[in-house]
């Protein structure tokens, strides 16, 4: 999985740095605090919004237990339409899969609808080393691509960006990559709006080839779904002679049906919209109708690893609402970029180290980017217990253990830098084991209460350097139970 970049740091390091540029906490307050009042709002109006939660949460949990025989189903589905479908076992093979199929077209351009499947295994990277353009269509996407930057948000990838900075972009970039900003452009959404459309016009009636993702696959006709909000993706949907579906196998639902929950709980999730502008559905190719060439490619990249761990797995229920990022204190103030990863946020800190795995010194750390208060569980339309999957990849990270990679089954090892916080666990662990220790432990540490320090040194100075240290009681509690007789007493 690309998004792990060169020379990045660990998330601790890269949200101290974004914690202080005060332009980016300015516009990621803003957004967030948009979206989720806007979110909360629109969900509050559907009276039996617990119930499609829950609803959405059986539909994707009975589907990932029953993912072989639907993945075979869709197969057949898509090709008896027309299509054709390739089976990608990770990034390398899917950016070589797509790669080839543009080049057998013979063309050297191919416009996207926003992907996160083709940012996560970096496929405009692998195609402009085939020498093929891969050209932005979604508004926030371009906004990203034209400044050469990086998505930082699940929904809104230029978040981090405000509308001044957008003019800059778009007066510097523009002419290119294509046709030039209008002279005089400022930074109104209005004009900025029609200066990207002006711009992504000529790339939709030229393309030959599209490149899409899928927010929903249905085994039982073998029909693709994409939402959006702009009609980009309809154009890329549509215009070109050849497109190219690139979707990772948990996107998956069993029937037509099934799309009644989602297509309620994502747009109100994500947009705050009752529902979504744009609905694009395509079920194979049609002769004298949209693309006559339509190529399938299901990327397994770490998913399948994923699906094998009991908690873990419920990350793939995710539908990319973002909702969780909105409401998340961590992401306000540090931003998307310090997870390392196309998937920013609560979710990519349970869902990257799971599909990238935890041996690198970045996806280490993610699991440790939360304050575990909970709000992304709350929000989240699908009931992902995001804290839960947190506190279990931190164990994974301090004590190693079993787990599966690449299909096979290994033993990790314990991540380097958590060799204090093992031992400190390992004595608590033998000290509650031992009832008078722990007693004679409690007695000293009350009776030695005014000589503690405020801060911990050594190992544990990070810890407390943005925390309080717990005050100790004057008298263990133990002490005070025997001395008021269970506090029948009376006595303080």
């Amino acid at each position: 999985m690309s998004g792990t970049y060169l020379g990045m740091p660990a998330f601790p390091e890269a949200a101290r740095e974004a914690v202080g540029d005060r332009t980016l906490r300015g516009n990621l307050r803003h957004a967030t605090h948009t979206i989720r009042a806007k979110r909360a709002k629109a969900v509050a109006e559907v009276s039996d919004w617990a119930e499609l939660r829950e609803a959405g949460k059986r539909i994707k949990d009975h589907t990932l237990r029953h993912l072989d025989r639907y993945l075979v189903q869709l197969e057949e589905s898509v090709t008896a339409a027309g299509g054709t479908v390739h089976w990608a076992a990770d990034a390398e093979e899917a950016n070589r899969i797509v790669a080839d199929l543009v080049k057998a077209t013979g063309e050297s351009e191919v416009v996207k609808v926003k992907s996160m499947a083709t940012q996560e295994i970096g496929l405009n990277e692998a195609l402009e080393a085939e020498g093929i353009h891969a050209y932005e269509t979604d508004l926030a996407e371009l906004i990203v691509q034209l400044g050469r930057d990086r998505p930082s948000h699940i929904l809104v990838p230029a978040i981090h960006r405000n509308r001044g900075e957008i003019r800059d972009i778009f007066r510097r970039e523009m002419g290119e990559w294509g046709r030039a900003a209008p002279e005089g452009l400022t930074d109104t959404p209005a004009e900025l709006a029609e200066a990207a459309r002006l711009h992504l016009r000529e790339k939709f009636l030229r393309a030959k080839v599209g490149v899409s993702g899928a927010n929903f696959m249905v085994a039982e006709t073998g029909t693709l779904v994409v939402v959006e909000s702009e009609g980009n993706g309809r154009m890329c949907l549509t215009l070109p002679e050849t497109l190219i579906s690139v979707v990772g196998i948990e996107k998956i639902v069993p029937t037509w049906r099934d799309l009644e929950v989602f297509l309620q709980t994502l747009p109100r999730s994500s947009t705050a919209e009752r529902m979504n502008p744009y609905t694009s559905m395509w079920t194979g190719t049609t002769d004298g109708d949209g693309p006559q060439h339509f190529h399938l490619v299901l990327l397994d990249n770490g998913r399948t690893d994923t699906l094998a761990d009991e908690v873990g797995r419920q990350a793939l229920r995710c539908i990319r609402c973002s909702a969780c990022l909105n409401v998340c204190p961590v992401y306000e103030r540090a931003g998307g970029h310090a997870y390392g990863s196309v998937y920013p946020g609560p979710i990519g800190a349970i869902l990257s180290p799971q599909l990238r795995g935890t041996q690198s010194e970045i996806d280490a750390s993610l699991p440790y980017a939360s304050s575990l208060c909970g709000a992304c569980y709350e929000v989240c339309p699908v009931a992902i217990d995001i804290p839960e999957v947190l506190v279990h990849l931190r164990e994974r990270v301090v004590e190693g253990g079993p787990v599966v990679r690449e299909g096979n089954k290994v033993v990790l090892k314990p991540a380097k830098g958590h060799a204090a916080e093992r031992a400190a666990m390992r004595a608590a662990r033998w000290a509650f084991a031992h009832p008078a220790a722990l007693r004679t432990g409690q007695r000293l540490a009350s009776r030695t209460r005014r000589l503690h320090p405020r801060t911990l040194p050594g190992p544990g100075k990070a810890w407390s350097a943005s925390r309080d240290l717990p005050a100790v009681p004057a008298e263990p509690f133990r002490d005070w139970w025997q001395r008021t007789n269970g506090g029948k007493d009376g006595a303080k």
